[in-house]
């Protein structure tokens, strides 16, 4: 499995930006792609030097209710994701690999964290569907869906390439998304760990709870 150690914070942005072709496509050539195979790889998670921001986010929540990111998961050791249900392979392991790691915590530590899961295909990820789709991987998932534009800016930020999703001629629908976690600690509220989409759940098992109280795994 490959591992990543710390990187300077503009080959994580351009690294981050690489699509993963959710659906069985290919990855887009056009897509920017920034070698790292000179790195040596120790761990899984990427302190970042330079943290990110907590997106500026407020969509909508699976019960239709307004979710305003920042202030919901504010103080709170956060996890986000931007993916979508209909994702046949990436997606549901990244999700299920971080809920089986989060049984592990103690019980309180389970209630503080916040895992959220935003929508890249909103026309499809309805609150009701994405409710169903996340109560199969842990019921406390927070999942986010809202128009397009707004959700490809929140990923952005966070240095998160998504495409709109598109059909292909066999008629299945693919997202184009960055299929990074993204760690926020409950010190500050700033983006300051970076996972890959090869993390596996005993990584998160390692990390998360150092995640929890806002230290570097």
């Amino acid at each position: 499995m490959r591992k990543k150690s710390v990187l300077t914070a503009a080959l994580v942005a351009a690294a981050a930006l690489t699509l993963s072709a959710c659906g069985g496509a290919d990855d887009r050539s056009d897509s920017p792609v920034a070698d790292v195979s000179a790195q040596a790889k120790t761990k899984a998670a990427t302190v970042l030097d330079r943290p990110f921001e907590k997106p500026d986010l407020v969509l909508t929540d699976t019960t239709g209710k307004k979710y305003d990111l920042r202030e919901q998961t504010k103080g709170k050791p956060t996890l986000i994701y931007f993916g979508y249900t209909n994702c046949p392979d990436v997606c549901p392991l990244t999700m299920s690999n971080i809920a089986i790691a989060k049984k592990a915590l103690p019980k309180a530590d389970q209630d503080n964290l916040r895992v959220v899961f935003v929508t890249t295909d909103p026309e499809r990820d309805t609150p009701a569907s994405l409710g169903e789709w996340l109560k199969a991987q842990d019921p406390s998932f927070v999942g986010l869906t809202g128009d397009f534009p707004t959700i490809q800016a929140g990923a952005r930020t966070l240095g998160i390439g998504i495409d709109p999703a598109t059909k292909e001629k066999d008629g299945s629908v693919v997202s184009m998304h960055g299929a990074q976690v993204i760690a926020f600690s409950p010190k500050n509220d700033e983006g300051y760990v970076l996972y890959g989409e090869d993390t596996e759940s005993d990584d998160y098992a390692k990390d998360l709870p150092k995640i929890v109280k806002g230290e570097n795994p």
